[in-house]
């Protein structure tokens, strides 16, 4: 994953384009009806239930459109919330108020829709000694929230992008001419441009898995779509010479029996590509 400094750079542009994309040229509703002095209060209600994840987030966006903006908060990211609990009060300009209300409250119950899938994905691998990861498979623009609502909910952060691991999946192998040949250029890549990347090799069977073992350097191997029984095979021929990873028909009726083949980590688009944003409102009061 990307460094401390570029998590919290990447946060602040998603903000800020955030912001520009929802007010643009200025909040026309709100400057015509509200005095610019006006003072308010308003308070992130819960309608629905659920891992709570974005509370942070959300004071970054109030301190980006207002400074002046005060939140208050008595839920902490990564916590179950009921219907009906009070996360946190915000209180200041109306004007900002408003301002900030749709990209905090768009950010925050997709971050907890995400947070709480992941949590339901983690308590059904315990026991297994297998973690479970997300994927690219992000919202374009809003990756950082979404890998950011992943680690709240309890699960990993895979590669952030295409340049902070190297991942060779079935197109990468099939236009570099085959497995080997794809690992061995890579290894000469990386070294005659001084990047220290780990490597990832996708195998779609027993026999790739087989090929991937004769080449040293690799750090996981992607078992993917791969049945149950071949997945014990493959984690049996790999043994402790580098990290497995299943993907692939990974859903909440699969993940724990995956698990339960000894894989180190299992990946799973679903964790931010099909969930349902939590029901939250923000509630002048």
């Amino acid at each position: 994953m990307i460094s401390e400094v570029q998590f919290h750079a990447e946060l602040q542009l998603m903000i800020a384009n955030a912001i520009r994309e929802d007010v643009g040229t200025g909040d026309y509703s709100s400057l015509a009806c509200i005095p610019y002095i006006a003072h308010g209060q308003a308070k992130l209600l819960v309608k629905d239930q659920g891992i709570i994840a974005g509370v942070a987030l959300a004071k970054m966006i109030f301190e980006y459109v207002d400074p002046k903006l005060n939140m208050k908060t008595f839920i902490e990211d990564g916590t179950h919330v009921e219907y009906g609990e009070v996360v946190f009060e915000v209180s200041g300009s109306s004007q900002s108020i408003l301002k900030s209300e749709r990209v905090v409250l768009n950010t925050m119950q997709r971050m907890s829709a995400i947070a709480t899938k992941t949590n339901e994905y983690v308590k059904l691998l315990e026991g297994t000694g297998a973690k479970i990861l997300d994927t690219r498979k992000t919202t374009p623009n809003f990756r950082i929230a979404e890998k950011w609502a992943v680690k709240i909910g309890g699960g990993e952060n895979h590669r952030y992008a295409l340049y902070d691991m190297v991942m060779l999946k079935d197109n990468h192998i099939d236009f570099a001419g085959g497995i080997t040949l794809a690992i061995s250029k890579t290894k000469e890549y990386l070294k005659s441009n001084n990047l220290n990347l780990k490597i990832i090799v996708e195998a779609r069977n027993l026999d790739e898995i087989r090929e991937i073992l004769l080449s040293d350097g690799v750090h996981r191997i992607l078992i993917d779509n791969f049945n149950y029984e071949d997945t014990k095979t493959a984690v049996a021929l790999i043994g402790n010479k580098c990290q497995t990873e299943s993907s692939g028909n990974i859903s909440e009726k699969t993940i724990r029996e995956y698990g339960l083949c000894g894989v180190n980590y299992i990946s799973s688009g679903a964790l931010t590509h099909s969930i349902y944003n939590m029901d939250l409102s923000l509630k002048a009061f």
